[in-house]
């Protein structure tokens, strides 16, 4: 026993109690393998969970979620936003099948979702076949416009690869946004906050094949590229707006 046995049996040996002793070790060792294939198989199921868990939320975010913070909510100074649009998609998906329609989306998305990790920016969520992306959160980030605006170059670039029949629409803007998770059911990493409506209107009142941005976003990167002469966009809630179409880069 001092030297790590589990078990003994003294001298005479009686077959009985060695049959018996043989018989718990080997029942003590199927305990032990069920143990260890269930110990297995919570660690997988575990592992499904994060991966689930980190394709809807931020990895920090995910974390304290663990940890059993309530009520996440957290504000941020400088954050672009970014609202795409797949202009004629309605009507494009009417005369195909729902299956079509849905590998079509995956298609795109999934690329769209391969820019999001390239320029390392977060992907907020899907609505319909509209995608929005968000860069300066959770992790601060100086270039939050640049990157946004070197992903949504590329968006414009790739798509008529993916389907020639189908393109963008894009609005853009920067400030100020609270983010946090809400719900108890299917629960989301969301934005709230003028910023994120002004870029949903920059898409909304936008051109098709063109990017839109707001005076904001304009100001960050002004001297990188080059735009339109400023609009004058009426915009439902906002009055009067200042906006600019993307060009090309100087």
């Amino acid at each position: 026993i001092n030297l790590g046995a589990t078990d003994y049996i003294t001298k005479p040996i009686d077959k009985i109690l060695l049959n018996a002793r043989i018989n718990n070790c080997l029942e003590k060792k199927s305990y032990r393998d069920k143990e260890r294939k269930y110990l297995e198989r919570i660690k997988n199921e575990e592992k499904k969970t994060n991966t689930l868990l980190l394709n809807i939320m931020p990895e920090n975010i995910a974390d304290r979620l663990k940890e059993g913070e309530k009520n996440i909510a957290d504000r941020y100074e400088n954050v672009t936003v970014l609202f795409a649009d797949i202009s004629g998609f309605t009507k494009y998906s009417s005369d195909i099948s729902p299956k079509i329609i849905v590998e079509e989306l995956n298609n795109i998305f999934s690329f769209f979702d391969d820019l999001v990790d390239k320029y390392n920016v977060e992907k907020i969520k899907t609505i319909g076949d509209n995608y929005m992306i968000a860069s300066g959160l959770p992790d601060n980030n100086d270039n939050h416009a640049q990157d946004i605006i070197k992903l949504a170059i590329d968006m414009h670039n790739e798509l008529p690869k993916i389907d020639k029949n189908l393109s963008l629409k894009i609005g853009i803007n920067s400030g100020e946004v609270v983010a946090g998770v809400i719900g108890k059911r299917k629960f989301i990493y969301d934005l709230w906050g003028d910023t994120v409506n002004v870029a949903s209107r920059m898409e909304k009142y936008g051109k098709e094949s063109k990017i839109q941005i707001s005076s904001n976003t304009y100001k960050l990167i002004k001297n990188k590229y080059n735009f339109s002469d400023k609009n004058s966009v009426q915009i439902k809630g906002k009055g009067t707006m200042d906006t600019f179409f993307l060009i090309s880069k100087k």
